[in-house]
């Protein structure tokens, strides 16, 4: 196996295309699918000086095939550099990991581990990898913490939205794009949070048009949930505020911050 460095949003979309079989192989959930991360590439590329995205892949004997693993990145500079997964700080469904750093098998894990590590330490300035919402036992994270046991491991239980509308009454459920774009606006004018508010339109516009959003709205009128479906699964994403939606405990979520970098690090780094 080989390990390379895709840099800037075109290659890193073409990536995350290209590993679609391996996502579906590792069972990844919709927020950490190609349509999902490639909107949070579009929403960061929105920003002024937004952050620069990579992706490190991990490729078959040959080079050529599906990928055997993969880590998508945003690089955001200054005196200390911060590397972060794809997609972090999205509003996404609670309850269950959103990422992954999907890998094929144990040996692709430890590649993907020494890659990203790699393109850390090549940094000639002070750098910090965070890498949030992970779900427990991740490979490629245990591999990072054999190489550097210096790495900082944080567990997290979550919560996870209830749907309990049907509970209340009457209630309307529609995946139909055209109708979710009309309600859409008057949903989220609910939303305190201005970044919170473009990055749900984002997202659930696109999600709606692949069949994978649902809508639903109380016989009131008062309450307004967002759920990601896909197939069988289904993930209440975000409920109008101050609406005294009901939570459940949900899965352990992993986190990981590493430190590191700056030319006195580069001597004896594998």
């Amino acid at each position: 196996m080989t390990t390379r460095v895709v840099t800037g949003r075109a290659g890193v979309v073409r990536e995350l295309r290209a590993a679609g079989p391996l996502l579906a192989a590792v069972r990844a959930p919709v927020t950490a699918r190609a349509p999902w991360l490639t909107a949070a590439l579009a929403l960061d590329g929105a920003r002024r000086a937004g952050p620069r995205p990579v992706a490190v892949v991990v490729d078959p004997p040959g080079g050529t095939g599906v990928p055997r693993a993969l880590a998508t990145l945003v690089l955001r500079g200054g005196p200390r550099l911060t590397a972060t997964l794809l997609g972090d700080g999205l509003p996404v469904p609670a309850g269950a990991a959103p990422a992954r750093l999907p890998a094929r098998d144990d040996d692709a894990a430890e590649q993907l581990a020494a890659g990203v590590l790699g393109l850390l330490d090549r940094v000639l300035r002070p750098w910090t990898l965070r890498l949030t919402g992970l779900p427990l036992g991740d490979p490629t994270l245990r591999a990072i913490g054999r190489r550097r046991p210096e790495a900082a491991f944080t567990n997290a239980r979550s919560a996870r939205l209830v749907d309990d509308l049907d509970g209340a009454g009457a209630v309307h459920r529609t995946r139909d794009p055209a109708e979710l774009d009309r309600r859409l606006p008057a949903l989220l004018a609910r939303e305190p949070d201005r970044r919170t508010r473009t990055a749900l339109r984002v997202t659930a516009r696109l999600h709606a048009a692949i069949g994978q959003v649902e809508l639903a709205v109380g016989a009131d009128g008062d309450r307004g949930l967002l759920t990601l479906v896909d197939g069988a699964d289904r993930r209440p994403w975000w409920g109008t505020p101050d609406a005294a939606w009901r939570t459940e405990m949900g899965a352990p979520l992993v986190s990981l911050t590493l430190s590191g970098g700056g030319p006195a690090a580069l001597p004896g780094r594998r």
